[in-house]
């Protein structure tokens, strides 16, 4: 990582526009491009920006806040609050997609279609590049949602289950796909919400031989697996879909 003391000056440019707002986002988020702010900086009080950039404070509360939807900035309140940095987590992203469900346009077969397609590069890359720890991890989770069957706590294995997809894509040192498929995972927690999951006895056996696969690093064999699995689980949830419309 570059010094601080490499760090382009972060300086604010007087606005003249008719949505002002805007233009201070587009200059917050030009100084977050170049390096003169970073993860973790805060940036002036709202007072002082409003004074560089030659506008209200509501105004510039207005860009800071378009900023804190998008994911970029982390506003805090206190003493020690502000307008802060944030590390990239891909949340705009993830709140987009779940929007899509939630307004109808993202449909059960569409998730699953391009689940299929993102798992299978996923897993390749899981082969290649996990570690002993990060198998480790994935096969606590399989134990963990057998324990939650066990106790009969079903809403439990739903999210651990769903957990194991977001330890899969760690694996992968990939942000972009680790970003996307989180989206994914997020979207179909939400269906399962309004459609029953499926049973146990189509997911467990599917992992633990997954598991195996991965750290015998059989990166074919692994991605059939996962690619079989999620056709099981297509059918399954379009059937049941099929079945809430009849």
């Amino acid at each position: 990582m570059s010094d601080a003391s490499d760090k382009p000056l972060a300086t604010y440019a007087p606005v003249h526009t008719k949505r002002a707002f805007e233009e201070v986002t587009d200059q917050i988020r030009g100084l977050i491009a170049r390096g003169a702010l970073r993860p973790g900086d805060r940036l002036p009080s709202e007072r002082e920006l409003a004074e560089q950039f030659s506008l209200s404070r509501n105004t510039v509360r207005e860009g800071l806040r378009a900023l804190e939807i998008a994911g970029m900035l982390e506003l805090r309140k206190g003493a020690t609050g502000g307008a802060f940095v944030r590390e990239g987590q891909g949340d705009a992203v993830i709140s987009s997609f779940a929007d899509l469900f939630i307004l109808g346009k993202i449909q059960p077969g569409h998730l699953t279609e391009a689940r299929q397609i993102v798992a299978v590069a996923v897993t390749r890359l899981a082969c290649q590049r996990a570690s002993e720890d990060d198998l480790d991890e994935l096969e606590a989770n399989v134990e963990a949602s057998r324990q939650a069957v066990s106790r009969g706590d079903f809403p439990e294995r739903t999210r651990i289950n769903l957990e194991f997809h977001r330890l899969l894509a760690k694996c992968t040192r990939n942000p972009v796909l680790i970003v996307i498929y989180d989206a994914m995972i997020e979207i179909q927690r939400q269906m399962l919400e309004v459609l029953p999951a499926a049973p146990n006895s189509a997911v467990m056996p599917s992992r633990e031989r997954l598991l195996g696969y991965l750290r015998a690093r059989d990166e074919d064999r692994a991605a059939h697996e996962m690619e079989s699995n999620l056709r099981l689980l297509q059918q399954h949830y379009l059937s049941e879909q099929a079945k809430g419309s009849a």
